[in-house]
């Protein structure tokens, strides 16, 4: 350990100087800098994810409990087709695939969000489970008292079954959240200048793996735990009295 450089996040990453401050100064730019850009991308990249994994997933799930045969084959299809392609594949698929069949991707969609709706898709087939279960953990008459009162069946989905289902399965999604932030590293396949990507550069130009690792690993660690954190107290905040959440 005496002889790790900590310096070297302080270094401009063009001249390799050691700069007075690690924050550089006018055009200078630090390889501590550099991390915290790509930081700011891997939280871009798993909070928009997230976003679209949450609405898709909750509808997919909402599918898969649906009284029509059509509506649970489309909301099961799509589940086992996300969830048993590795995200890794998928990625390429979004990136290289779907772009040579359909050239407007090319030019009308940045490469950001194709990795967005890659991740996003590939989170929403286990959402979309867990929303489910949320779902089938409550009593059915809760279904047939929404629709006694004269409410339709997605009235009935959005005022009566998914705001208890959601409080059920904040648990699994919390588990959910933590692991899209670990998954966005995927993206530094395809070039998108986030945190694996960072270290996998500035490691390789500084010839220093664990100065550099180090703190990537405690910004995912960072990262992971202030999700955690947060819908933890969610959860405290919102469980229904006398219910047990789904298994993580």
């Amino acid at each position: 350990m005496s002889n790790w450089e900590w310096s070297v996040l302080c270094k401009d990453t063009v001249t390799g100087d050691v700069l007075s401050s690690c924050f550089g100064s006018g055009q200078a730019q630090t390889y501590l800098q550099w991390m915290l850009n790509a930081w700011g991308w891997t939280l871009k990249v798993a909070l928009l994810a997230l976003v679209v994994a949450l609405l898709v997933g909750s509808l997919v799930g909402i599918m898969r409990t649906a009284p029509s045969r059509a509506m649970r084959w489309f909301g099961e299809t799509w589940t086992e087709l996300f969830r048993n392609i590795p995200l890794l594949v998928q990625i390429f698929l979004w990136y290289h695939v779907l772009p040579a069949l359909f050239p407007v991707l090319k030019t009308a969609v940045p490469s950001f969000v194709l990795v967005v709706l890659a991740l996003g898709f590939f989170t929403s087939a286990r959402i979309g489970e867990q929303v489910k279960a949320g779902i089938e953990t409550l009593p059915k008459g809760q279904r047939y008292a929404g629709l006694a009162m004269g409410l339709t069946l997605p009235q009935t989905y959005r005022y009566v079954i998914l705001p208890m289902a959601y409080r059920i399965v904040i648990p699994p999604l919390t588990s959910e959240s933590m692991n899209i932030i670990k998954n966005s590293a995927v993206a530094f396949a395809v070039s998108i200048p986030e945190l694996t990507q960072f270290a996998q550069q500035a490691s390789e130009e500084t010839s220093k793996f664990e100065e550099i690792f180090i703190p990537v690993t405690i910004a995912y660690f960072v990262s992971a735990f202030a999700i955690n954190r947060i819908a933890t107290w969610i959860e405290k905040r919102v469980r229904v009295p006398g219910t047990v959440g789904v298994a993580k």
